[in-house]
């Protein structure tokens, strides 16, 4: 093998496509994430080309993994490319965080929440919701517009609350209507906010019971830390995120296409 190969995982999510590059010491070299859009094959080679542009090394890629939900549209110009299940990937990452430990792994995307359960690095449970969006990215992204502010601000303002107003409704489309008239009746922006990031929580912990050591994954953590707050409130412990939760199941492809590589 040679001293320069590089390793990549490529997460292609409904909202991101993240890529991950590994050296054959298992070192993260090379990182990029960008909007998937709709032409998925373009921004997973987009995001793999700049991800190569911030490393060292350029064409030196022995292995790819795809992964998520676009996995199966895109096709990486690589000798050794295969695909895998996000659930293992994630697994295969808290392993690499959090060895030989039992987890329980939360991971919110744009489409869906994901609580996948570990032993030692070994799947032991999984599952996902199953109301609407409730709880995801893209909850976030609907609550932004109605309320005509950045997504980039809301944990800005939930920061703010003193007084968070619950949210009811479990359909995005009718929790985002009910925020507005909640406003409208005078409650304050922020404790909105705040509210409906207390309900991302309520949902996740209705999935499944989160016991064990607690690890936060995906975009919704990484750009809304106050949820992280509200976790640790609502479960009496201290969880875990680990560096670059947005990049988390990238590293696992990664991981996974440098494991592959040895075994050939």
């Amino acid at each position: 093998m040679s001293h320069h190969s590089l390793f990549a995982g490529i997460d292609v999510g409904s909202s991101f496509t993240k890529v991950v590059l590994l050296d054959q010491t298992k070192k993260i070299i090379g990182s990029n994430i960008r909007f998937s859009g709709t032409d998925l094959q373009n921004a997973s080679d987009e995001a793999l080309r700049t991800a190569i542009k911030g490393s060292d090394y350029l064409h030196n890629i022995k292995g790819i993994i795809a992964t998520g939900y676009g996995r199966k549209n895109v096709q990486p110009n690589a000798r050794d490319f295969s695909t895998i299940t996000e659930i293992s990937c994630s697994a295969k990452a808290a392993q690499y965080y959090y060895p030989d430990r039992s987890l329980s792994i939360v991971d919110i995307g744009g489409q869906d929440t994901k609580i996948i359960k570990t032993r030692s690095g070994r799947r032991s449970g999984f599952k996902m919701n199953r109301k609407c969006a409730a709880g995801t990215g893209t909850f976030l992204e609907e609550l932004a517009l109605k309320l005509r502010v950045q997504p980039n601000d809301l944990d800005k303002l939930a920061k703010q609350s003193t007084n968070p107003t619950p949210v009811s409704s479990y359909c995005t489309v009718f929790a985002a209507t009910e925020i507005l008239s909640r406003i409208r009746e005078g409650e304050h922006l922020e404790d909105m906010v705040r509210g409906a990031f207390h309900s991302i929580v309520k949902r996740v912990m209705e999935i499944d019971v989160l016991d064990n050591e607690v690890i936060l994954t995906g975009g919704v953590i990484a750009h809304n830390p106050t949820i992280i707050d509200i976790f640790e409130e609502e479960l009496g412990k201290t969880v875990n995120v680990p560096p670059s939760p947005q990049l988390f199941v990238a590293l696992g492809a990664a991981l996974y296409a440098l494991e592959e590589s040895k075994s050939k």
